[in-house]
């Protein structure tokens, strides 16, 4: 016998995509150790290599608003993806209450819980200011003066004052707070920009500093009740709290696929699409082709309703179709492992796409740091 030269075909397009998807079973999940790394396949070279990821990578955007972005990376590992989501949250700085001074709070709220709120209300300005003029706020030293460090060019100032009182105008029979009392509840638009220095250079005009979302509740007051408060807000990341975080949410999931094996037709079909969420499965009339084809499995059924896979991006994974024994066999479900869809909702200082551009900024940034430290440790070796 010839001796074998250890030689192999190289695996099928079906082969990769196989190996590529996630399995979502009835009770369990397959196939999710990532398999594409060198020496796990006889005579198969898994190296990474940039020319083939720059041939396989891919960015696809499904909808960028201006504050909501949902796009997919395609070609990447995990590890990169929760990479960006986890720079989204806390590696882009934002400006935000940071210090509060309180002169008078006779309201209900404690002190602490007050400032608390006050602290988780995104705002808003002139981007450019706050993103490039701006500069990071240093805390005093121990038996430094508290405003030592306090300078226009690391510091917004605000100011809240608003005190409760009756409104003689009222309709006599009103029980609406808002028609009997001046000042009764206390918004994020009664909060007030002070311009420090040459700040009014950089915010002014529609690139004030502002709140967001103007009608943000802060307090409930009543007659003879007041607030008078000094808000000092400084530009911080999410890794030291969350105020600071650019984003509401940053998330990812992967593409689900759903592959039909088997014909599903007429009540099966709607049945089948009830499965889903709204959208994914749709009901396409069985054509003269297919009906004609030997082996297809809709000979005879020209005309009759047939599913068909419409948008899988819409699926949820939930399983709910493996529930019937009608489809056991007719359907797989799975994952695809290197295609990332990410959903991005800013909280207003920056827009949702220029969020995702400055992460790659800074995955890049770091990379250039280990980059010669990885270097300089095999070399010494």
């Amino acid at each position: 016998m010839a001796p074998s030269s250890g030689r192999r075909q190289p695996p099928s397009s079906e082969d990769l995509d196989e190996r590529n998807i996630v399995g979502i079973n009835k009770e369990t999940i397959t196939n999710t150790v990532s398999t594409d790394y060198p020496d796990n396949y006889a005579n198969e070279e898994h190296a990474w290599d940039k020319e083939a990821f720059r041939r396989s990578f891919k960015v696809q955007w499904h909808d960028n608003q201006q504050y909501e972005a949902q796009f997919s990376l395609i070609g990447i590992d995990a590890s990169i993806a929760n990479a960006f989501r986890r720079i989204l949250i806390a590696e882009i700085p934002t400006l935000a209450i940071d210090i509060v001074y309180i002169y008078n709070n006779t309201s209900v709220i404690q002190d602490e819980v007050l400032a608390h709120r006050l602290g988780l209300i995104p705002f808003t300005g002139n981007k450019k200011g706050i993103q490039n003029w701006l500069g990071f706020w240093r805390k005093p030293a121990p038996g430094e003066d508290s405003y030592a460090t306090t300078f226009d060019s690391n510091t917004v100032c605000l100011k809240l004052q608003a005190k409760c009182t009756h409104n003689k105008d009222a309709p006599p029979n009103s029980k609406d707070p808002k028609e009997l009392y001046h000042n009764a509840h206390i918004y994020a638009k009664d909060i007030k920009f002070e311009p420090l220095g040459v700040q009014e250079k950089h915010f002014s005009g529609d690139g004030v500093i502002r709140p967001f979302n103007p009608d943000i509740l802060v307090a409930k007051l009543r007659p003879g009740q007041e607030l008078e408060i000094e808000i000092h807000m400084h530009k911080g990341f999410g890794w030291d709290h969350a105020k600071w975080s650019p984003v509401a949410t940053a998330s990812y999931r992967l593409m689900p696929t759903i592959t039909i094996t088997k014909p599903i037709l007429g009540a099966d079909a709607e049945k089948f699409a009830d499965c889903f969420m709204n959208g994914v499965i749709g009901l396409e009339p069985v054509t003269r082709k297919e009906a004609r084809s030997k082996g297809s499995g809709y000979e005879g059924h020209e005309g009759e309703l047939k599913a068909v896979v419409k948008d899988p991006m819409r699926d949820t994974v939930s399983r709910e179709v493996l529930r019937h024994p009608e489809f056991e066999g007719k359907v797989k479900l799975g994952r695809r492992r290197d295609h990332f869809i990410f959903s991005i909702e800013s909280t207003g200082q920056w827009d949702s796409d220029d969020l995702f551009l400055e992460a790659v900024k800074t995955l890049k940034k770091k990379c250039q740091v280990l980059r010669p430290q990885v270097t300089n440790m095999v070399y010494t070796f």
